[in-house]
């Protein structure tokens, strides 16, 4: 369409400007890659890199190992095939396998081209997808790449299949052609991922800067718009919270949503676009979807800019441990639902609803007694979408840095309006380590000046005025396992955090099955009574009390007709056979729910009343 013709001529021009900026540009000649799709239902696609001007020594090819903003290793050579290797006259050069996650060219000429195919069928923010309607590129997955060059800019050829009205939308810089465009270094290029297929574009302006929203879905164009207007109040929204927006290099900031049946849920964060992937549609989930964009939009300054120093530069061939990612990840959790509640998108329920799941989840798991956040951030390499055959026990010993540094986040912050009676926010820290550590400009794909825990520790110093009190929350709950006073932290807000289930008899939170009898399906967590009498998963429950039990809902319910402090006496059947009889002292169901003094017959003060909506916004 017009409109977007006219603004791909402009970035035509910026992107070519930019090349020729690039630290570096001027004096290598780019990498070349083109990507074409044969049989694009067939879930593969055809890549061609020319390295020119390559060093005598041999040429190492790598597949990446990670991806940015993954931390687990994912090894996407396993979809590459079909290598080979030539020179500029087309002769085919010797190429080896030394290793699972790469090739070698020990001898060629100073210009080498790899040919090779590689299947991708996810869409998410992880790997590729490839189908008859779309490519979903995610670059880590895509790219072959050569050590000792990545400094050197790259240009990108996208070939649509026959008869396709394809179209890009990327963050990479645009080239000489709609489907060519341009990154200045590796680090830049993996962090940009593609959509190439039919898109529905929109386009907003805010302070100066441009946003586009380009969909792939099922649903009306209708839907889409309507969507893209609370998009807009989220942007709004986080802009205020840091004061200003990046300068996104590529010109733009860009939304790349796949709303479709076959995708997978996820968000994936990049330094100017993001992914959002589901196979829901807008109608059916929509204030999920605004979830997710308001989470990833978040982290255009929060990781992609103010990134831990242990995140920085990305190592493609290994994992990527941080301890900062309570911080980096966790209060970006913390700040999506904040953003939608101050924009309105969210009501006052809803919210409230998502910062209990924060406090429970730290309230309720045992894991706290194991790991701090720190520490919780540090097996991020064997949580983040890893995969692990034997059994583990982390439901007991490991809690998402994502809520756990969301609690984290949610402590701090209240802790910091009411000791200072709202005059310094959290919002004041995330400021002060943007301006120290994200808004320093460096080589694109780079971040100048990135944090560790000290440095975050300091500018809670400077921002709070109080170097103790830095000292000491850092020394509690970042690097230490106490459990902030929810309850105290809370009540200026008028909101009271009370037992759900007051005076209820628990075991913990059991799954069971009807299958050969009634069966434990859930470890029990470490600090419930079902645990400490020695049921464990898998063991067969048959009576309790010596009444025979046949369905969960007979075991539900001879322990709903308890008190706590009652006596169950089990009988069970572990999985080798054995028979036992387990003594388990019930206790109070531990779970807590979040209500408004106003919904439990209390009245809201002006104060209390000020305070909310200075935190929450107005509802």
């Amino acid at each position: 369409m017009q409109s977007t013709r006219m603004r791909s001529a402009v970035l035509i021009g910026v992107g070519i400007m930019a090349l020729l900026a690039m630290p570096g540009a001027q004096g290598a000649t780019p990498t070349t890659y083109r990507f074409s799709f044969p049989n694009p239902e067939h879930h593969w696609m055809q890549v061609e890199v020319t390295f020119p001007e390559v060093p005598a020594t041999p040429l190492e090819l790598r597949m990446s190992r990670a991806s940015p903003g993954r931390y687990s290793l994912h090894d996407f050579a396993k979809n590459v095939y079909d290598v080979r290797a030539t020179g500029p006259d087309g002769a085919a050069l010797a190429i080896t396998r030394p290793d699972p996650y790469g090739w070698t060219v020990r001898e060629h000429p100073s210009s080498v081209t790899v040919h090779y195919k590689v299947f991708g069928d996810r869409v998410d923010g992880t790997y590729l997808g490839i189908d008859r309607t779309h490519a979903h590129m995610n670059m880590p997955a895509a790219v072959m790449f050569a050590r000792g060059l990545d400094d050197r800019p790259s240009t990108l050829t996208f070939v649509p299949p026959v008869d396709s009205r394809w179209q890009v939308a990327t963050q990479l810089h645009a080239g000489a052609t709609p489907f060519q465009f341009t990154a200045p270094n590796l680090q830049y290029l993996m962090d940009s991922p593609t959509e190439f297929g039919p898109l529905s574009q929109r386009v907003f302006e805010r302070d100066g800067h441009t946003f586009r929203f380009v969909a792939h879905h099922t649903g009306t164009e209708a839907e889409l718009t309507d969507l893209v207007r609370d998009v807009e109040k989220i942007v709004k929204v986080e802009g205020e919270i840091f004061g200003e927006y990046p300068d996104y290099e590529s010109g733009r900031y860009t939304f790349l949503a796949d709303y479709l049946p076959w995708a997978n849920g996820d968000g994936m964060e990049h330094r100017n676009s993001t992914v959002i992937t589901s196979s829901a549609s807008i109608r059916s989930n929509r204030n999920g979807l605004l979830d997710t964009v308001a989470h990833e939009f978040f982290h255009g300054w929060n990781v992609e800019r103010i990134r831990p120093r242990s995140l920085e530069p990305f190592d493609f061939e290994r994992a990527n441990m941080s301890a900062e990612l309570w911080l980096a990840e966790g209060f970006t959790q913390y700040y999506g639902p904040l953003a939608l509640s101050r924009s309105g998108v969210e009501s006052l329920g809803e919210t409230l609803d998502t910062m209990n799941g924060l406090i429970q989840s730290i309230v309720v798991n045992p894991g706290r007694e194991f790991r701090s956040a720190a520490e919780m951030s540090q097996m991020a390499p064997f949580t983040d979408g890893g995969r692990t055959v034997d059994r583990t026990n982390w439901t007991s010993s490991f809690i998402s840095y994502y809520p756990f540094g969301g609690a984290v986040a949610l402590a701090l912050d209240l802790s910091l309006r009411t000791r200072s009676l709202g005059r310094v926010t959290l919002d004041d820290f995330m400021r002060a380590m943007w301006r120290m550590h994200g808004k320093p400009s460096g080589r694109e794909g780079y971040v100048d000046r990135p944090y560790t825990l000290d440095d975050a520790q300091w500018r809670l110093a400077e921002v709070s005025g109080d170097a103790t009190f830095a000292r000491q929350f850092f020394a509690r709950y970042v690097h230490g396992r106490e459990l902030p006073d929810y309850a105290a932290l809370l009540r200026p807000a008028g909101l009271w955090l009370r037992k759900q289930n007051a005076g209820m008899a628990w075991w913990g939170d059991i799954r069971l099955e009807h299958r050969d009898g009634v069966r434990i399906q859930s470890a029990p967590l470490t600090n419930t009574p079902a645990y400490k009498a020695g049921l464990d998963l898998d063991d067969t429950i048959r009576a309790i009390d010596g009444t025979r039990v046949t369905t969960a809902d007979d075991v539900n319910n001879a322990i709903r007709r308890r008190k706590p402090g009652d006596v169950a006496m089990i009988e069970f059947a572990d999985r080798s056979g054995a028979t036992g009889t387990a003594r388990v002292v019930l206790e109070e169901d531990p779970r807590q729910e979040l209500v408004p003094v106003e919904m439990a017959g209390r009245q809201l003060s002006p104060e209390q009343k000020a305070f909310r909506e200075a935190w929450l916004g107005r509802h």
